[in-house]
């Protein structure tokens, strides 16, 4: 029997919380693995939190 529509797991995508990424610009959606330091999350890739490191040296 196929499962009803209606009842998802998951938020949409676009009802997620966003930011811009202080690095690139870009805007990156709230990930599970950030549920709890979402406040601190500046990056949105580990490659521009590391680009971003660099600039500042």
């Amino acid at each position: 029997m196929p499962k009803s529509g209606s009842r998802s797991r998951r938020p949409d995508k676009s009802d997620l919380p966003e930011k811009a990424c202080v690095s690139c610009g870009r805007p990156f959606t709230w990930r599970k693995k950030w549920e709890r330091v979402w406040h601190e999350v500046k990056y949105c890739s580990e490659r521009c939190r590391r680009v971003s490191r660099s600039r500042d040296q």
